[in-house]
């Protein structure tokens, strides 16, 4: 999926303060009067609704001195979601092995649409294995790709969130420390 230059140009602006936060956003879209920022604790592969309000917080002023939208817009922050965009060339490395539907700008061998797993990348080309074989779309040419829904994404999306999460203490624990 690739950003207008005015989505470009509102990640510049609001980029730099989202990373002191040490969130990573992921991509800016801007439709009629929405302005969607979709961001990430790297930590945890998520947000919480706290990080978002603190991401709104931060942004609304810079928005604001640099102007970048004419008129009035709502400004939503939140997360990709489970079955989320894939943006930059790391998504592919780190969503490997799960299914993908990818459209390209052009016809390569006169398709444009490819569902498939992702299994490579090598040399900005990603390596699809779709129902008809292996595929190799080079990253320039792809115009939006996305993760497909399904038993087995939610599956590996927990135990990737509880990899991500397991020194983090459990609420129970927690709990069980103050009573001690």
């Amino acid at each position: 999926m690739r950003h207008s230059t005015l989505e470009q140009k509102i990640a510049d602006i609001i980029s730099p303060a989202i990373a002191e936060m040490a969130i990573d956003l992921l991509w800016v879209e801007y439709k009629g009067d929405v302005l969607s920022v979709f961001a990430e604790n790297p930590k945890t592969s998520k947000i919480t609704l706290a990080e978002c309000t603190q991401i709104s917080r931060e942004i609304s002023p810079l928005l604001e001195v640099e102007d970048p939208i004419q008129g009035a817009y709502r400004l939503e922050v939140s997360s990709p979601g489970i079955d989320r965009p894939l943006m930059k060339l790391e998504d592919y490395n780190r969503f490997h092995d799960l299914e993908a539907k990818v459209e390209l700008d052009e016809l390569l061998d006169g398709q444009k649409k490819f569902r498939g797993f992702i299994r490579t990348v090598e040399n900005n080309v990603i390596q699809l294995e779709t129902d008809q074989g292996m595929v190799d779309l080079p990253y320039e040419a792809i115009y939006k790709a996305k993760l497909v829904m399904s038993d087995h994404l939610i599956e590996e999306t927990k135990k990737r969130f509880d990899s991500a999460n397991e020194n983090i203490p459990k609420i129970e624990e927690k709990e069980q420390e103050i009573e001690q």
